[in-house]
């Protein structure tokens, strides 16, 4: 799909005020970040790092995970390819709703591609598929699995692409990256542009047992990870600890947002993440999503084209409390337009 996601501002005239349809952190790239990568603008002169190797390194140690174990990517967008070419052709299944970019993926491998509901993956302990594709927590309903280990454990016969983008939006789960030592069927896809507010960088890595690595690094081609996409994953994780999120504020600002919101006739779904479902009490919403961008320069997600949705879902992210309410107060009037 190139078209259909969310930050899509760029393909409207009118100025946007507030931009709630992607999921990437409202708060700004790390500070120092920005000087950081101007004081290594001499690196763009030279061809960057091949696979992006020192930043393999510093990935690794991180985790306490083996070089070998990991692989830069240019975004998570590019490891999704990368995986579905490594695997061509193979029995897939997708947790839907879901990113299209797997079925896209996926289907341009010629993999046999079937889809199952979230919920059901409670109910079926044994798999009959080479791939699973989930992301937890999940894009775009916020939904977190939780018994993720005993269904990995009791499908040693599937790989698990496990999408991680989300991971630092949430408190309900933690990374999964620790299950690597025990088994060889994850593969685990990490962003490093939501969390982190580079998106137009570009950064992304995938985590896995070293034969999984080595297979796409065969399909991997050279310089992806541009030189200064390098450098910002090395500023990030040198400075680990000090650039986490305020998670626990921005899951109380949505709790207070989603409430908000259900009082303008909006139908929210739950999520343990910064970003939610909701469903539109008139119109469709592409109507709704137009309408705020042409009157009030407010960007939603239309979500009508996940799988398993309708054409009355939108997507909204949590942005600062003043740009929240911007959005209720436009709502209100949607609804008097309606009526």
């Amino acid at each position: 799909m190139l078209h259909g996601h969310g930050d899509d501002a760029y393909r409207y005239k009118h100025e946007i005020r507030a931009d709630f349809s992607t999921n990437v952190w409202y708060g700004g790239e790390p500070a120092g970040l920005k000087e950081h990568l101007f004081s290594q603008w001499h690196l763009v002169q030279k061809y960057p790092e091949v696979l992006a190797e020192s930043l393999s390194e510093q990935v690794a140690q991180h985790y306490h995970l083996k070089p070998a174990q990991v692989l830069i990517s240019n975004g998570t967008t590019e490891s999704i390819y990368l995986v579905a070419q490594a695997f061509r052709g193979k029995r897939t299944t997708i947790a839907t709703p879901a990113f299209a970019e797997y079925e896209d993926a996926c289907r341009m491998h010629q993999h046999q591609v079937a889809f199952m509901p979230w919920d059901e993956l409670y109910n079926i302990p044994k798999l009959e598929t080479d791939l699973l594709f989930i992301c937890n927590p999940n894009n775009p309903t916020g939904s977190v699995f939780f018994p993720l280990e005993a269904l990995i454990a009791g499908n040693p016969q599937t790989l698990f692409v496990l999408d991680e983008a989300f991971i630092e939006f949430t408190l309900s789960i933690e990374t999964a990256v620790p299950l690597l030592s025990r088994y060889e069927n994850l593969l685990i896809l990490r962003s490093m542009t939501k969390a982190f507010t580079i998106p137009g960088l570009r950064l992304g890595y995938i985590a896995a047992h070293e034969k999984r690595i080595d297979r796409l690094r065969d399909h991997k081609f050279p310089w992806s990870v541009n030189a200064l996409a390098i450098e910002a994953g090395k500023f990030i994780f040198d400075n680990y600890e000090l650039l986490q999120l305020p998670v626990w504020q921005l899951l109380k600002d949505k709790e207070a947002f989603a409430t908000q919101l259900q009082l303008t006739g909006v139908k929210v779904h739950d999520s343990h993440t910064h970003f939610f479902l909701a469903e539109t009490a008139q119109g469709t919403a592409a109507e709704l999503k137009q309408y705020l961008v042409e009157q009030h320069g407010i960007l939603i997600r239309d979500a009508s084209n996940f799988r398993d949705l309708n054409e009355t879902h939108f997507r909204v992210a949590t942005l600062a409390p003043a740009q929240n309410q911007v959005l209720i107060q436009a709502l209100t009037t949607w609804n008097k337009h309606c009526s």
